[in-house]
């Protein structure tokens, strides 16, 4: 029962106003109509009160002349009176009734231009006639005092439209309640983005601009309604400022909820960052909500809300709004991975920005191309010419930062050497398709720029002459071992290496006969290497079989011990000097051990067979039977072995350690380059 008394209450207020409005209006239009026709007989009064100081006329048309400005001056007043009514009006709050409040302040404008505009010639008027009657000696008194009135009315009337938009004046009041308003509307309808993951379900992401903006069309008509009303009053600037300041929070407190904090890393940090290829995936993630998500919905939103005004005002407050965001950090953490100092990682790490910025380039056209987001375009394609730079400085230089390796000494164990597994790797990565196809792109823009043609096969070539660099190291390594035996086994190694590579995409790339090859070179240092470093020992033991027959004078127990013990030795030896040598590959380490065992042990067991059968003194056998065959085979088996590092996290540990290695060597090839 309350509910529907209080429905009734409020149906009778707005009843009441639409009523006061409607007579407000009518008496504005019957004023203008009355003042039209007045301004017409004002014309014709002045034509006639011209020559009055040139001829005589009738006091009887002077005074009809004057009461027909006296006239109106009074219909004036009834104008004023209609604007007295609208100021009552506009002291309500424009959240009430909106529409009424703009409607209201716009016929007041209407009233006092109306009042300004006609007490302007009346006032003209009056004075004429008021100087005519002066010159006339008229004592009519009462004619006199009612002119001198009416002017001072009219002047004051004429003054208070310019008085009403000043500071404090009802009419900039008026409009400074539009603003709160306009304030109040977007504050209330503004909440930050849920900026979900761009692999999230498309109904999540079509619900983005709604939650940033509910701009229903109730809302979309109230804030036009203001715009324009201010616009007409100059005070566009203010209604932006309000916008861009509201919308560019809101897109800050959106920007919160990602984890940012790799924004403010600074250059010199970024040189000892292991995770920065992690960082620069976060970096393209998060750009990529950013424009598509954010700030695309706050381009579509100041579209809609300015539509009325223009593209120029919604392109300004987009503009800012998109500054306002942080977008520019975004576009600095670009340049300080651009800054950093030449090395191989380096160009991986343009590559993945390039990727992000080539991926974003469309929609960077489409909402930063209009001359208000010059900034933005600026240094967007500022950072797009230090990554394309960037990134072909580095790439060119890779043979010569192989080559420039050269002087350097090869593992002291023999085995593959971090440059060479690094290099291969590196190659395989710049092949594999999550870098190539950008590396492609990346090399064909440089040479545009230098107006040079982009030809097919590039990459591979230089990558081509990047592993024959490689060879000729390897070839020049293995001559500073003083050892030929290790030299063998370093070769060996690094054959075996390439030999891995086939089914990759550098495999692929090298072609079937280079493997084939490679495999051959492989194959022939393990020969040399066995022939080398272990064909002598089995010498030791190798004896005529009648001679070690056990009835056999031909050779005594002291020559079999010797023998033994000469074996033993130069075993030791041989284990001791390669205990710390490498065999990279575990098939190639199981296949060179194999071949060990399957050429020593059975020589070995048979000679210790009948080393024992000839030596009655069993004390005499233990002393110099060092080894038995299993304990040999054992010993065998155990060389060649990959270092163990402490530690679950040992690959790991290891490929920190080649990064920095290899990384601070290339930056040394830059430097002397």
């Amino acid at each position: 029962m309350e509910n529907m008394e209080s429905l009734e209450a409020a149906r009778k207020c707005l009843t009441t106003s639409l009523e006061t409005s409607s007579a407000i209006a009518s008496a504005l239009d019957e004023s203008r109509s009355r003042l039209q026709l007045l301004n017409q007989r004002y014309l014709s009064l002045q034509a006639s009160l011209r020559p009055i100081s040139k001829q005589k006329c009738s006091f009887v048309n002077i005074d009809q002349g004057i009461d027909s400005v006296l006239c109106s001056a009074a219909a004036l007043l009834k104008v004023s009176d209609s604007v007295q009514h609208l100021e009552h009006s506009l002291l309500t709050d424009p959240s009430s009734d909106l529409y009424t409040y703009v409607s209201d302040t716009k016929k007041l404008e209407e009233a006092l231009k109306l009042l300004t505009d006609n007490c302007r010639l009346a006032v003209g008027w009056l004075k004429d006639v008021f100087e005519f009657l002066q010159d006339k000696a008229i004592t009519n008194e009462l004619y006199l005092l009612n002119v001198k009135k009416s002017l001072r009315i009219l002047q004051e009337l004429q003054v208070k439209e310019e008085s009403s938009r000043l500071d404090g004046g009802l009419l900039s009041t008026a409009f400074d309640k539009l603003e709160l308003e306009f304030h109040r509307l977007i504050i209330a309808n503004s909440m930050p983005l849920p900026l979900v993951s761009l692999t999230s379900h498309i109904g999540q992401q079509a619900s983005i601009a709604k939650q940033a903006l509910p701009l229903t069309s109730s809302l979309a008509g109230e804030l036009h309604a203001i715009i324009e009303r201010l616009h007409a009053n100059g005070r566009l600037d203010k209604c932006q400022s309000i916008y861009v300041e509201v919308r560019g929070m809101n897109a800050r407190r959106s920007l919160k909820t990602l984890d940012l904090s790799y924004l403010e890393i600074l250059t010199a940090e970024f040189e000892g960052a292991q995770c920065i290829e992690s960082y620069i995936d976060q970096w393209g993630c998060h750009l990529e909500l950013v424009v598509k998500q954010l700030l695309k919905t706050e381009c579509r939103l100041s579209a809609i809300v300015f539509e009325k005004i223009g593209p120029e005002a919604w392109m300004g407050c987009f503009a800012k709004i998109a500054i306002e965001s942080g977008i520019l950090s975004f576009i600095q953490f670009g340049r300080i991975v651009t800054e950093r100092k030449n090395d191989p990682f380096k160009l991986l790490n343009l590559l993945s920005i390039f990727k992000v910025l080539n991926g974003l380039r469309l929609i960077f056209n489409q909402l930063f191309s209009v001359k208000a987001c010059k900034e933005i375009r600026t240094v967007t394609e500022d950072l797009i010419k230090k990554v394309v730079n960037g990134a072909s400085e580095v790439f060119w230089q890779l043979p010569a930062q192989v080559r420039l390796q050269r002087p350097t000494s090869p593992p002291s164990d023999g085995s593959v050497p971090r440059l060479v597994s690094f290099v291969i790797d590196y190659c395989n990565q710049l092949l594999g398709d999550a870098y190539r196809p950008h590396l492609t792109q990346v090399l064909g823009i440089h040479l545009s720029w230098r107006k040079e043609a982009y030809e097919e096969g590039i990459v591979f070539c230089q990558i081509y002459n990047a592993i024959k660099e490689v060879a000729v190291n390897l070839d020049s390594w293995s001559k500073a071992y003083e050892d030929i035996t290790l030299s063998y086994l370093f070769m060996m190694n690094n054959h075996c290496h390439f030999c891995n590579l086939r089914g990759t995409v550098l495999g692929n790339m090298m072609g079937d006969s280079w493997l084939k090859a490679h495999e051959q070179y492989k194959d022939y240092y393990a020969a040399l290497y066995l022939r080398k470093s272990w064909g002598k020992l089995l010498s030791i033991l190798v004896v005529q079989r009648d001679i070690l027959s056990p009835t056999s004078a031909s050779v005594t127990s002291q020559d079999l011990t010797k023998r033994l013990n000469a074996f033993n030795l130069a075993f030791d030896e041989r284990y001791k000097k390669q205990s710390n040598w490498v065999i990279s590959d575990e098939i190639l380490r199981e296949n060179v051990c194999k071949h060990l065992v399957e050429g020593i042990i059975p020589i070995y067991r048979a000679y210790v067979k009948n080393y024992c059968l000839s030596i009655e003194n069993d004390a005499k056998v233990d002393k110099h039977m060092k080894y038995t065959a299993q304990s040999l085979e054992n010993k065998i088996r155990s060389l060649f072995q990959p270092r163990q590092r402490k530690g679950s996290s040992s690959k790991q540990t290891d490929l920190i350690s080649k990064i920095k290695e290899v990384s601070h060597q290339f930056r040394l090839t830059l430097a002397a380059l």
